[in-house]
């Protein structure tokens, strides 16, 4: 199985506090994160242990992901185990204080690339719209942690 990563970041304005407690507002995913539902399906979604149910696509046509933490160190770091049998592999939201009311928020994705010889060869067509979405999730982030409850 061929592994990829793909890392981002955004300045944002909250400290880390707000700004992983947006990050980790799983009901609340949908208001920033590129077409995508997320809710939990077993813990309370804030501990290791929990697992998340994320469902992704447009109109009614979507990739399910569902997800195991398997590191919580807020505010600053919450790891995932993709499950799935398309996307797995691991997922990174890590925050950092940049100053005194904000912080850099960092997306990683280290992901086993499905489909064998077919996900190798498709990469260099889908990653580049992978990344854009990543982007525009990303932007879309700092924007609500500028209205996110404190």
């Amino acid at each position: 199985m061929t592994a990829i990563s793909l890392t981002e970041r955004v300045d944002v304005d909250a400290s880390p506090d707000p700004a992983f407690a947006a990050a980790t507002d799983w009901d609340r995913q949908r208001e920033w994160m590129l077409g995508t539902t997320v809710r939990v399906c077993r813990g309370e979604g804030g501990s290791v242990g929990s697992e998340v149910d994320a469902v992704t696509g447009v109109g009614g046509i979507g990739v399910a992901d569902r997800m195991q933490i398997t590191v919580w160190d807020a505010p600053s770091r919450c790891e995932m185990r993709h499950l799935g049998r398309v996307v797995r592999g691991v997922g990174i939201f890590a925050v950092r204080p940049r100053g005194r009311d904000a912080a850099i928020f960092e997306w990683t994705e280290q992901l086993e690339l499905p489909l064998g010889v077919l996900g190798r060869l498709g990469w260099p067509l889908v990653g580049p719209l992978f990344g854009w979405g990543l982007r525009l999730s990303l932007d879309r982030f700092a924007a609500f942690c500028r209205t996110y409850p404190r």
